[in-house]
């Protein structure tokens, strides 16, 4: 149902929804909470998996939620879209309406099959870029308002808790971000000799333009090569080969997107305080031991002149 500040209330049936043009894109959808283990005291030794995996990478084929809106006749005070699922929890999300008129759609299939029922059947929201609580599962209801709901989930939950006790409310985007794959933690290297390095990039904001790679802990750094398609809000894989002679080593992948943004170090990501536990993209550091051992590290060394930086990208305005 599409209701609220509309002239013409609409309401569809599954059937109705499938006669509608459609776009396929293939996006991430990232969790607003991965990674936040690095904001443990001591690194967390477990596997990258474990650690940043709160993070899919689909094609997703839906209909333009701009055709259904122009349909309904929007307000001349028109501003916010509220979107309910039908889910027990009764996820509620308020949205702004310009980035609905933009690229928003519904879902109704993944990989090109419908949507499977842990996945929202029949229908949810996409969002490219944003946190993956905005791309609301099993949806029913999206209500046009003036104004955001300020539903629980985004009033005491996915808000950017300051040093100062105020918090940041609507900071949607999941900012550019990488991650050495391959080797990581919990893996060994068994031999000297050459390496792939490898790993994933990806950014809310838009496509990967550079990915660079550290074995000294960021003291130098060289740029990797980025696998095509360099697609926009998707994964990016990129890879360089390296020789390990026994020394020990940090490991280091650090992304830049389209807009300039640059994926920080977690001293920078620190400046915004720790109180928060939402959007954590700093730069994931592996020590390689002298046996070959590999393990989760934070770098003891961090560039001064970055402190200042302010590392949450804009939000979503």
């Amino acid at each position: 149902m599409i209701n609220g500040l509309v002239k013409h209330p609409l309401q569809f049936n599954l059937d109705a929804l499938r006669r509608y043009p459609r776009e396929s894109k293939i996006l991430v959808i990232e969790c607003g909470g991965n990674s936040n283990a690095g904001w443990n005291p001591e690194p967390i030794q477990t596997s990258a998996g474990y650690f940043h995996g709160l993070v899919s990478y689909s094609e997703w084929t839906g209909i333009p939620l701009r055709l259904l809106l122009r349909e309904a006749g929007l307000s001349d005070t028109a501003s916010w879209v509220v979107a309910e699922g039908a889910d027990a929890f009764g996820m509620t999300i308020s949205l702004p309406l310009t980035k609905a008129l933009d690229d928003y759609f519904l879902g109704l299939f993944q990989n090109g099959e419908p949507l499977r029922p842990e996945q929202g059947y029949p229908l949810r929201l996409i969002v490219p870029g944003w946190e993956g609580v905005t791309h609301v599962k099993w949806l029913r209801t999206l209500t046009v308002a003036d104004r955001p709901v300020m539903a629980r989930n985004e009033a005491s939950r996915y808000t950017e808790l300051q040093a100062d006790g105020k918090a940041r409310m609507f900071t949607f985007v999941m900012g550019v971000k990488s991650l050495i794959t391959s080797p990581s933690a919990g893996l060994a290297l068994a031999e000297h000799g050459y390496y792939q390095i490898s790993g994933l990039a990806w950014s809310g904001y838009g496509r990967i333009h550079r990915v660079e790679v550290s074995a000294d802990g960021g003291d130098s750094w060289t740029d990797a090569e980025l696998n095509e398609p360099v697609l926009p809000r998707a994964f990016t894989r990129f890879r360089i080969p390296w020789h390990w002679q026994g020394q020990s080593a940090v490991l280091q992948s650090r992304a830049t997107d389209e807009t300039g943004a640059v994926q920080p170090t977690r001293a920078v990501l620190a400046a915004r305080g720790r109180h928060g536990y939402f959007h954590y993209n700093a730069i994931a550091s592996w020590a390689i031991g002298k046996n070959g051992a590999i393990t989760h590290h934070y770098p003891d060394h961090a560039a001064a002149a970055e402190s200042s930086v302010d590392p949450f990208e804009a939000p979503w305005k």
